[in-house]
């Protein structure tokens, strides 16, 4: 039997339900209930703070497939398996199960002839090989001995392998394991091993034994909750069952892949021209899902939106670098949609919408590619040769690949400096991965005291701005917390006058200086629509309850935490800026002023 990838979703999710797991949501791309980060990096991330000792709604055993999105490897897409948006299986145990139990139920998923039916003499696995911060991980090594996998195919590996998070630089992480296939094919060396890149040994699952918080000292200390978060790729996993070589050429992508083909003209696909394809695949995918998610965002040069067009855009150059002139990213949007709408039915909802957004920044990249065209022109009549730092205004400027002026470069007998271009690219990406950094800095990653003050705040902001505005259907759009402050997208289709800024403020800085308790309580989705609390309440995986946090008698919003639990804890609010960043969308930054003071005993 060949087990696809909605095949191996649904018998992740019922293995672990007859195990007792409860399923949780299918988090939005972009997050609901947590309005700190820019995307859902991963399952486990919105369940933080029940890592921390919180309690979860549904209980201690939990398990979903999460729709995921990360750009920190954009430059690998292309290869045979990286992908900026994918799904992810996962399974948690908090404070309940530990190491024994997990990676039993781990091999029993794999080898269990009810379920994937993995040959286990091809099983190895990775366990924590010990360090000066934690010692060797004998009770996974144990645990795996216990079931039969032989010394031979155990390796312990040291933490830069086989230790994960934590996701800021503070906070849950530990030891894990790994779980390895072997391919068949010949090792590449006598070191060979599990995680060597020459394709022997597929990487199948992680269990992470999340027993360890590391502190603000850079010491770690043991989590008086010790808990289990797995992760297995779904599209990764489906290529191994499905028997191929990428990610690329299974049965819920190849579909996109042909039709790429067919609108190039192409019949067999040169290297050059698959790197281009697969590009285009994985950024389809993800703007597809990010304009079709719950909370959907625009194309914009800020934030969310700034993401969203560096993908269309870069679809639209790598579909030209194929010879495809025309657009064409409906028609691949198209069938993204229908691959996935049984699972994700508001993709086909949300339809008229998606191809709008692609089909306007299709054309405006067409007239950037044009003036692109024309500089290429200006730059080449002046120099017999392309220097590496006008190849990187082309790219940087004018959305031009370097193949694309290379190629260009070639066709009128100019050369061009790849190696000053590499290092104009380098210097680049340097800068740009420390801004992302500071971009994605902030929320649950982040739990510091002041940036649960601000998140806390920004529940206040919310309500304060549908009761001075008199407007009830102001909803959040967005929203980023940093230490320094919070900043709050939100519909509305003016701007605010000065007055209204001033009353909003008062009306906040009056509710926290009134002591009121932030109390969260635990209802069903049902129960929160009844009970007036604020979100949008869409989700295809709806849990059985969510976590819903009141302040006083004036703000009900699900969300997942963490706050303060009084608002005197917060401080004076203070509006800094108030601004439009799209179409009937403003965004208001605000700072706490100084830290609280215990003002009297509660």
């Amino acid at each position: 039997m060949v087990i696809d990838s909605k095949k191996l979703k649904k018998m992740f999710l019922d293995f672990f339900s007859e195990n007792q797991h409860k399923l949780i949501l299918n988090y939005p791309l972009i997050p609901e209930y947590d309005p700190t980060v820019l995307f859902t990096p991963a399952g486990m991330h919105p369940l933080i703070p029940y890592f921390l000792g919180q309690p979860h709604p549904l209980g201690k055993k939990l398990v979903n497939v999460q729709k995921c999105f990360r750009t920190g490897d954009i430059e690998c897409v292309g290869d045979s398996s990286h992908l900026t948006f994918f799904e992810m299986l996962g399974s948690w145990s908090l404070g309940d199960y530990f190491k024994r139990q997990a990676i039993r139920l781990s091999y029993d998923f794999l080898t269990n002839k009810r379920w994937l039916n993995l040959d286990e003499k091809r099983l190895s696995v990775t366990v924590f090989a010990g360090d000066q911060d934690a010692p060797r991980d004998t009770e996974s090594y144990e645990a795996w001995s216990v079931l039969g996998v032989p010394d031979d195919h155990i390796f312990f590996l040291s933490k830069e392998e086989n230790w994960w998070g934590p996701v800021g630089n503070i906070g849950p992480c530990g030891p894990c394991t790994e779980m390895f296939y072997d391919t068949g094919k010949p090792p590449c060396s006598p070191s060979c091993r599990p995680g060597c890149l020459c394709g022997k040994y597929f990487e199948l699952w992680n269990d992470v034994f999340m027993e360890y918080n590391k502190t603000s000292s850079g010491g770690y200390e043991l989590l008086k909750q010790k808990n289990v978060d797995t992760g297995m790729g779904v599209e990764h996993t489906a290529a191994m069952l499905e028997g191929k070589e990428t990610v690329f050429e299974i049965a819920a992508i190849r579909p996109i892949a042909k039709r790429v083909e067919e609108i190039a003209s192409i019949s067999v696909p040169t290297s050059v021209q698959e790197k281009s394809i697969r590009i285009i695949i994985d950024h389809i995918r993800a703007s597809t899902f990010i304009l079709g998610d719950e909370r959907g965002v625009k194309p914009s040069n800020v934030d969310r939106g700034y993401v969203l067009r560096r993908l269309i855009r870069r679809a639209i150059r790598f579909g030209r670098l194929i010879g495809i002139e025309r657009d064409f990213l409906t028609d691949l949007a198209d069938i993204v949609i229908t691959l996935n709408e049984s699972e994700y039915p508001l993709l086909r909802e949300k339809e008229a919408n998606i191809f709008d957004e692609l089909s306007k920044e299709e054309t405006k990249f067409k007239n950037t590619l044009e003036k692109g065209l024309r500089k290429f022109q200006r730059i080449a009549e002046k120099s017999p040769k392309i220097d590496g730092k006008n190849a990187f205004l082309l790219f940087q400027s004018f959305g031009f690949p370097f193949e694309l002026t290379k190629e260009l470069a070639e066709e009128i007998g100019v050369e061009v400096d790849e190696v000053g271009f590499r290092n104009q690219y380098e210097r680049h990406r340097k800068v740009s991965a420390e801004s992302a950094k500071k971009l994605f800095k902030g929320g649950l990653s982040d739990a510091s005291k002041e940036t649960i003050r601000l998140h806390t705040a920004t529940h206040l902001l919310n309500e304060a701005l549908r009761r001075i505005l008199k407007k009830k259907d102001i909803v959040q759009k967005g929203s980023n917390i940093t230490p320094e402050r919070l900043r709050f997208d939100f519909n509305f289709d003016r701007p605010l006058e000065s007055n209204e800024i001033v009353e909003i403020e008062e009306w906040v800085n009056e509710k926290i200086k009134q002591e009121l308790p932030v109390i969260r309580k635990e209802m069903t989705v049902e129960e929160a629509k009844a009970f007036g609390a604020q979100a949008v309440f869409n989700n295809k995986y709806g849990g059985d309850a969510i976590s819903v946090y009141t302040i006083g008698d004036f703000s009900k919003e699900a969300c997942g935490g963490p706050h303060v639990s009084n608002t005197i804890e917060l401080g004076t609010f203070k509006i800094k800026k108030e601004k439009g960043i799209a179409s009937g969308v403003r965004r208001i930054r605000a700072v706490l002023r100084k830290k609280p003071e215990k003002t009297k005993d509660r």
